[in-house]
């Protein structure tokens, strides 16, 4: 049964119904990793809260407390087997498709593998890209020009040609994240231990500032040459620290009790939800640009971007930024509530679209 309660309808009079469709790797809310699944218990959250009906379509140890289904009990993570990972991906795109088509109105899909299934559907489809620019998957998605593509930042927007595409930023829920006016006294790194994300330019950073640094994110397998021979050296316990993994608790307390987070990244970030996390807590990012960098770190208010180690180095000694002010910029332009809205809005105007199109006479 569709639910009653107040909200977003389109011209028939009847409430849209959203099929969410995540990939099945990982439980939502992320316990540590994940990104894209971070992003989809945020727009899920502020989904319910706008009184939308939708489907959350994900693995058996999601706990997110929303109306949700799965084909697969168990998440897998990392993943060992690109192929085999692929191919499950597939089947539960598939599965959650043929479950949705007589249901939704909309298919919300954030994996590329499912987006060929488009071909069999009359339902509108929108997809989030949460990746880097990749080629291969651009040229994919010029097979299907129908799909409303939302890329997370106008940086990525600008890689893509498609007819229909439009920027979202990420958001997330505050409330769930705790300031702290009176940091300690050391430096923050959280992301995957990897050379693209620039733990290394971190440790240099922290170096040249004087000041210790706390390293905190998943070394995937593929990187563990790097965390072996590059990373792993330099941590002493003392000035470098390595602290793991870390859930939401763990975030707040690395977060909220350092001076800044530092985001030395090296490759072209589509977002950057990390940048995010830590202005909720009142912690300035201290960010090398690429890619979505100067959309999300306001210079002078919610941190500031650097041209080089040097700079973010006399940054860090020199930092004086109000932390009740980085916390407000996060909540002004990066609230889960104001993404959910603006995902609504979305959808509400493609099934206006599709009501329009439907209702024109046909000339003979």
């Amino acid at each position: 049964m569709r639910f009653t309660a107040s909200f977003s309808s389109y011209p028939s009079g009847d409430p849209m119904k959203i099929a969410l469709i995540a990939p099945p790797y990982i439980a939502i809310p992320p316990g540590k990793y994940g990104g894209t699944e971070l992003f989809l218990s945020e727009l899920a959250v502020g989904l319910q809260k706008r009184g939308i009906d939708f489907t959350l379509y994900t693995n058996g140890e999601s706990t997110l407390s929303v109306p949700k289904k799965f084909l697969y009990e168990s998440q897998d993570w990392p993943i060992r087997d690109e192929a085999t990972a692929q191919l499950k991906g597939v089947n539960h795109a598939a599965w959650a498709l043929q479950d949705a088509e007589n249901d939704a109105d909309i298919v919300h899909l954030n994996s590329a593998p499912g987006l060929a299934l488009q071909r069999f559907s009359e339902l509108p489809f929108v997809y989030t890209v949460h990746h880097g620019f990749e080629q291969p998957l651009a040229t994919f998605y010029t097979n299907f020009p129908q799909v409303s593509f939302v890329t997370i930042s106008d940086f990525q927007r600008t890689k893509l040609e498609l007819p229909r595409l439009k920027t979202i930023h990420h958001g997330i829920d505050l409330s769930r994240y705790r300031m702290h006016a009176e940091p300690g006294q050391y430096l923050s790194f959280l992301g995957r231990i990897a050379p693209v994300k620039g733990t290394h330019l971190a440790i240099e950073i922290a170096r040249k500032a004087g000041i210790p640094l706390k390293i905190a994110g998943e070394i995937q397998p593929v990187y563990r040459d790097y965390w072996d021979n590059v990373v792993k050296p330099q941590v002493d316990g003392k000035f470098i620290e390595y602290v793991g993994e870390v859930d939401l608790n763990q975030k707040n307390e690395l977060l909220g009790n350092s001076l800044a987070m530092l985001f030395p990244i090296q490759w072209d970030e589509p977002f950057g939800l990390v940048m995010v996390e830590a202005m909720a807590c009142g912690t300035p990012v201290l960010a090398l640009p690429g890619g979505s960098v100067r959309e999300v770190v306001k210079d002078g208010v919610s941190g500031y971007v650097g041209n080089s180690v040097e700079e973010l180095a006399q940054r860090a000694r020199d930092l004086a930024l109000p932390r009740a002010s980085v916390r407000a910029y996060a909540q002004e332009y990066f609230s889960s509530q104001r993404m959910a809205n603006d995902y609504v809005d979305l959808y509400s105007e493609i099934l206006d679209s599709r009501t329009a199109s439907q209702a024109e006479p046909i000339v003979a």
